[in-house]
């Protein structure tokens, strides 16, 4: 029973290091073309009890893992904020668009 529970808690941080793993590829640029990010949000297990001591190192290096790149994300939100409103402010040097027609009937 001790080696299926350890084992019930190796597989489930397996799936949640593969999730934040992605998302350190994502960002670091490595998936620019991936289709769509998983939609299946890990969940902590419930059935099959606390987290063996001998894995608490591992789960607090993924936890770690996790709020560096929600800390990242967090940063690349604000810059890609910052540069679209840096962008509408700049001038193209086009002359302001009008319609371009006359009216003659008058």
């Amino acid at each position: 029973m001790t080696q299926d529970w350890r084992d019930a808690w190796t597989l489930a941080l397996d799936a949640l290091e593969m999730d934040v793993a992605a998302t350190e590829a994502m960002l670091a640029d490595q998936h620019r073309l991936a289709e769509v990010p998983p939609s299946d949000p890990w969940r902590p297990p419930t059935e099959i009890g606390a987290l063996p001591l001998e894995l608490r190192p591992r789960a607090d290096e993924i936890l770690t893992r996790q709020l560096r790149a929600a800390e990242e994300i967090a940063r690349r939100l604000v810059a890609s904020r910052q540069q679209l409103a840096m962008n509408a402010r700049i001038e193209t040097g086009e002359a302001v668009k009008r319609p371009v027609y006359l009216d003659c009937a008058m």
